[in-house]
């Protein structure tokens, strides 16, 4: 890999989309996505774990287009929720669904449980008002870069701990993020900066650890 290079980002999520392009600008890589290349099939992420997804759509985009294609699989794994969403966080609420609507599937099932829990002191600052966090929570994501001419790939994953709010907060980020409380900041995922969010989420854990194995190939 050399600077210069082209890594298509096998995504249609405009906030991924920027996210890389932020991470990836600072080694010299161009990122394009699946907009770019809008004749591509589908695929379909049948696997048990996000690293195996992120594998699947990496190579079978990188094998039709014969460059080097970052996939990623991510999603939210909420405690009370015996670990749903997920691998299916973005299609909760079912094919095609907004944000809003996966969001409100999250708040209803919650909301059913009657779930609520308290945070300790020393975990950081609790939200304030009438605001409850019903469950502990977690973010992950897997990452997966291949390279057709190598047949190889780069991996990494990241996690960010937290907590689901039962209000809404922020208009940053995307996803479940205007939910996720961090304890350790009093505020949400959504009301944090791009750097400031690239620095402790899961997706910014997982790319500094890429971009760590990238480095040394640029």
């Amino acid at each position: 890999m050399t600077a210069g290079s082209t890594v298509v980002v096998a995504t249609k999520n405009p906030g991924k989309v920027r996210e890389f392009a932020h991470a990836f600008g600072k080694l010299g890589l161009q990122v394009v996505s699946m907009f770019d290349y809008p004749d591509l099939p589908e695929i379909v992420e049948d696997g048990a774990t996000f690293g195996e997804n992120a594998r699947k759509k990496a190579k079978t985009v990188a094998k039709a287009l014969d460059l080097m294609v970052l996939a990623d699989d991510s999603g939210l794994v909420v405690d009370a929720l015996d670990g749903r969403p997920g691998i299916y966080s973005a299609r909760y609420a079912g094919e095609g669904a907004s944000d809003a609507l996966n969001n409100a599937k999250l708040l209803d099932e919650l909301s059913q449980l009657g779930a609520a829990v308290s945070i300790k002191a020393e975990q950081g600052t609790a939200p304030q008002g009438k605001t409850k966090l019903l469950s502990k929570a977690r973010f992950v994501c897997a990452l997966a870069l291949y390279n057709p001419s190598s047949g190889s790939f780069v991996e990494a994953e990241g996690y960010v701990d937290g907590f689901i709010t039962d209000t809404p907060s922020g208009a940053g980020g995307f996803g479940y993020d205007p939910l996720f409380w961090l304890a350790s900041h009093g505020r949400t995922m959504a009301e944090l900066s791009t750097e400031e969010k690239q620095a402790i989420s899961h997706r910014g854990q997982a790319l500094a650890s890429l971009l760590i194995q990238l480095e040394q190939q640029v």
